[in-house]
């Protein structure tokens, strides 16, 4: 097939059509491929939710040794609230990117080849990518959070002084911490520079 047929004669006559096309086209592709890293991500969190959802039995006892370190049905409570406040935010966080991978897959796009290739408005896409981010931040947050509560029903009350206890939940506060300040910290960059 000629190159006259394949494509009209002005995309070769003009050459800042093609750099401009290329430019949107590697800039969306980056963005779709951004999106669902972050859907992915939460997916495989959302699967730690309900792991964590089956941890909710009432009156179970810790490894530790005193019956007084059982977590109570508080912490049980808490527990199921953190994971369901968590799943929310990665659910917020998972269909704000999808629809934001539709509109950049199809909107404006008249061909089947140029399936990365959207004219969307850079501050609704930057919006929207902001939401996912922190619709991801909170989920992990508040997941982490559940965890200390697993940490407690299963090894024992922090306040009981329990040193498993302590030891685990303290290593998942300050590795989750510094993973999201890093996260926030690149998101923050990458959106605004």
């Amino acid at each position: 097939m000629a190159e006259s047929e394949e494509y009209p004669k002005d995309y070769y006559s003009n050459p800042t059509t093609r750099v401009s096309s290329s430019s949107s086209s590697s800039t969306t592709s980056v963005h779709v491929t951004a999106l669902d890293g972050i859907v992915n991500v939460n997916s495989l969190f959302t699967i730690a939710v309900f792991v964590g959802l089956s941890l909710t039995t009432p009156g179970q006892h810790s490894l530790e040794n005193p019956s007084a370190c059982d977590a109570g049905v508080d912490v049980a409570k808490k527990l199921l609230v953190f994971e369901v406040v968590s799943f929310s935010f990665f659910l917020f966080s998972s269909l704000v990117a999808q629809g934001l991978k539709l509109a950049l897959n199809l909107i404006n796009s008249k061909d089947v080849d140029e399936a990365f290739r959207a004219h969307i408005n850079l501050k609704v896409l930057r919006f929207g990518m902001t939401g996912c981010a922190i619709g991801s931040v909170m989920g992990c947050l508040f997941l982490m959070l559940s965890i200390v509560n697993v940490i407690q029903i299963r090894l024992g009350m922090l306040s009981c002084g329990s040193k498993s206890a302590v030891h685990a939940a303290a290593a998942l506060i300050v590795l989750v911490s510094t993973a999201l300040l890093a996260y926030i910290s690149t998101a923050i960059y990458a959106f605004w520079h």
